[in-house]
């Protein structure tokens, strides 16, 4: 298939980037069929790697609308600081708007304690995305339906990475969170190289019953 280059050029303060920051995804399915099932598998394990770590399970949260704190430097699992719920808009509208302290910027650089911010308006993903203490059979079901993933195949699933990491939204912050915090594991890149090796593989599920996310 052919490959689909995609630059992101990002501009900070109207200056450009260093080559360094410069961000390159290239999305480069494998060939159909050369894929097996347990490569397939092995790839969702990464996978789920990734979408059960704190940077991106916290905000994948469920119908309680409650964003989680955890992690290394938490040192247990709690609910947000401040009695913080996101309501049904996620966004905070009915009670506190999450962008009062979570401010939009390009540079996603924060001091350690201090709210973390992205490119695009902070809140919780739809709560059809639960992840937060969801086992891998849970979140491969959610990930390979449609109706429960904003109507996206494994193409869209790739293509949504990059192009949220190209607004510098959540996606890319999760690799480059900031304030000394602990990033998702292995790259953006590896990442999405592993979305179209699961979904080249046809998206094979675990068995159901496997232990939830060991979230720390």
């Amino acid at each position: 298939m052919k490959k689909i280059f995609i630059a992101l050029f990002i501009l900070y303060l109207g200056t450009a980037v260093s080559a360094e920051e410069d961000f390159l995804a290239v999305i480069e399915p494998p060939e159909a069929g050369s894929v097996s099932q347990s490569e397939g598998l092995a790839a969702f394990q990464r996978i789920y790697e990734v979408t059960s770590h704190p940077r991106c399970a916290n905000c994948h949260v469920g119908s309680d609308n409650i964003p989680m704190w955890s992690g290394p430097s938490y040192g247990k699992i709690r609910p947000h600081g401040m009695n913080i719920n996101a309501g049904n808009s996620r966004i905070g509208a009915e009670t506190l708007l999450c962008s009062t302290c979570h401010r939009e910027s390009s540079n996603l650089d924060s001091e350690p304690h201090a709210p973390p911010h992205f490119g695009l308006a902070w809140r919780l993903a739809p709560v059809e995305f639960e992840w937060f203490g969801k086992s891998p059979a849970e979140t491969c079901a959610q990930l390979s339906n449609p109706d429960r993933n904003g109507g996206r195949d494994w193409m869209g699933l790739a293509r949504h990475l990059v192009e949220d990491a190209g607004h510098r939204g959540p996606v890319l912050w999760g690799w480059s969170p900031g304030g000394n915090r602990e990033p998702a594991p292995y790259s953006l890149q590896e990442h999405v190289d592993d979305v179209l090796i699961w979904g080249t593989a046809g998206m094979p599920c675990p068995i159901p019953n496997e232990h939830a996310a060991d979230v720390e």
